[in-house]
């Protein structure tokens, strides 16, 4: 078995006010998130949720972690492929249902990488290609520790590679 991890986040609530929950509308979803000597994380929940809309939500941060961990993997795989990568974008787009209940779950989560490459080749000479990606993207997938621990499908929709134009050197 290999070794274990452990992340420690403090978590505060800010919005108490002067009445606390006496009424589902008599509180604010602000608090903060704090983790380790990092500056304070500012959160909320979604604007739909009474939330306040210039902090972050949950299901964001959910999103956010997916396309994190898989453009991490992505850029560490890539390196050991021998493909030069200066430049990764993604728009990631969760989908979340609200039951008639009022619980919610995530129906999926979609990537949408863009990778920039320096070089079209790789050291041996082979092409970088959309396929060579999409297997680096299919291997970061399956290593992506987030992806791995939740119960929805993570897809990913790359756009089609570009290569950097190299920048001409004075002579």
């Amino acid at each position: 078995m290999g070794p274990l991890h452990t992340y420690s986040v403090d978590l505060t609530w800010t919005g108490a006010g002067a009445s606390g929950t006496a009424s589902y509308t008599s509180y604010s979803r602000d608090h903060e998130v704090r983790i380790g000597t990092k500056p304070p994380l500012l959160g909320s929940s979604d604007p739909a949720f009474r939330g306040d809309p210039s902090r972050y939500n949950p299901e964001e941060l959910l999103v956010s972690a997916l396309a994190q961990c898989h453009m991490l993997w992505f850029l560490h795989l890539a390196s050991a492929a021998g493909v030069v990568v200066v430049a990764y974008e993604d728009q990631a787009v969760g989908t979340m249902r609200i039951e008639a209940a009022g619980h919610g779950q995530f129906r999926e989560v979609v990537l949408r990488p863009r990778v920039v490459v320096g070089r079209p080749r790789l050291p041996d000479e082979a092409p970088v290609t959309d396929a060579l990606l999409a297997d680096v993207h299919r291997k970061a997938h399956e290593h992506c520790f987030i992806s791995r621990s939740v119960n929805f499908p993570v897809r990913h929709e790359p756009v089609p590679l570009r290569i950097a134009h190299e920048v001409p050197t004075a002579s």
